[in-house]
């Protein structure tokens, strides 16, 4: 399930810590700064700089690794830059820092969008910077099944829908539901200042650079109405060095005729496997780069639409090649969410039938010989002393 949202306060850390190529998170344990008094408690300082949920790496992980470094006293402060991730994980971290109470901070880096929105929103205070975005919108997800099963997903939409917007009155509590439910209905690019007058955040602060925090626009190309002005920001050129966490620049696009050439073997080998609902997460995920990522892609997602088969859930397939997990992610999201959902699903361990067409098992022709032997030996039992 996806879409999905929560100081003195330094809208832009001295230093911000390189948050891991495989990580979404960073979280720093409170350090007293030389001659600072007990009266001066250092905060915690956390980096949500990423995909929320990607890389198998759940919420859970985030709330045990805070609850390992918080002593309960000193402040907490949760920088945003993130394109949101999965609703329910971003609601899981949103519940968690409304439980910190008044020690916790949220900052508004360069963009919090979907469920990043969500999370952010469960801070205390949220502190926004002067260029960067909030962003709105209606929970969305992939599905394939019956009519049934549309209507049960559906009705799943519905109820996640009231979830994003009891947690954006959580924080705007004076906010005016019917204008709320219509932003997030028309998929909304809030600017601090709007947002600041919703009630979702509580301050403006000085601005970041968006492209320094999230390195390319190809997760932002996705949304229906996302500001040119950001993708633009978003769009690193050639050889341009990026400021911030991010430290490489954009790989150069692929050759367009390649590109053409490796976006039919996807379609044509997604057919054949009977998965032509994955091309579109395919593309995206391997930005056609070269035939021996793309390869490896299709193998990888071949092997994810078995894990979601057998465990019943197929309409994560998709997410999940989206996000590039490998299978041990894969099996462990799917192992969490049967865990979770309370429903007593049972996994079946049946895989769909292989790609390549089993062979043809040929008739034996009868063989003389064996018959006579038999007909011998049944005449020879039957015949009298």
């Amino acid at each position: 399930m996806k879409p999905l949202k929560p100081f003195r306060i330094f809208n832009k850390a001295p230093t911000v810590p390189q948050v891991d190529n495989e990580h979404w998170y960073h979280i720093k344990a409170a350090t007293k700064a030389e001659g600072a008094t007990e009266a001066d408690p250092a905060p915690i300082e956390i980096y949500i700089y990423g995909e929320i949920g990607g890389w198998g790496i759940t919420a859970n992980q985030f709330i045990r690794d805070l609850k390992a470094i918080d002593d309960g006293v000193s402040p907490v402060e949760v920088a945003f830059n993130t394109n949101g991730g999965d609703l329910f994980e971003g609601l899981a971290i949103h519940n968690a820092l409304s439980r910190l109470g008044e020690r916790c901070t949220g900052r508004i880096d360069a963009l919090a969008a979907s469920a990043g929105s969500v999370a952010v929103c469960g801070a205390h205070r949220v502190v926004m910077a002067s260029n960067a975005i909030l962003m709105i919108h209606n929970p969305y997800t992939w599905i394939e099944g019956d009519a049934e099963e549309l209507r049960r997903v559906a009705d799943v939409l519905d109820q996640a829908f009231e979830v994003i917007i009891a947690a954006y009155k959580a924080k705007a509590p004076d906010i005016d539901e019917a204008e709320l439910r219509r932003l997030v209905n028309d998929e909304s690019w809030l600017t601090a200042t709007e947002a600041l007058a919703l009630g979702l955040v509580d301050e403006i602060g000085t601005g970041v650079q968006v492209r320094a925090c999230l390195g390319n626009g190809a997760a932002m190309a996705k949304y229906r109405k996302t500001p040119q002005t950001l993708l633009d920001q978003l769009a690193t050129k050639p050889g341009e060095p990026e400021a911030g966490p991010a430290t490489t620049s954009e790989p150069t696009a692929p050759d367009p005729g390649d590109s053409t050439a490796l976006a039919l073997m996807i379609t044509q080998d997604c057919a054949k496997a009977g998965i032509s609902n994955l091309v579109a997460p395919l593309i995206a995920a391997t930005k056609l780069t070269d035939k021996t990522t793309v390869q490896a892609a299709l193998k990888r997602a071949k092997g994810i639409r078995d894990l979601c088969a057998a465990a019943r859930l197929p309409e994560l397939t998709a997410e999940y090649v989206t996000a590039g997990l490998e299978p041990d992610a894969v099996r462990a999201r799917l192992f969490e969410k049967l865990v979770s959902s309370g429903k007593g699903f049972e996994i079946d361990n049946t895989l769909p039938p292989a790609d390549d067409e089993q062979e043809t098992v040929k008739a034996q022709l009868p063989n003389p010989t064996d018959i006579w032997a038999a007909r011998r030996q049944a005449a020879t039992k039957g015949a009298r002393p």
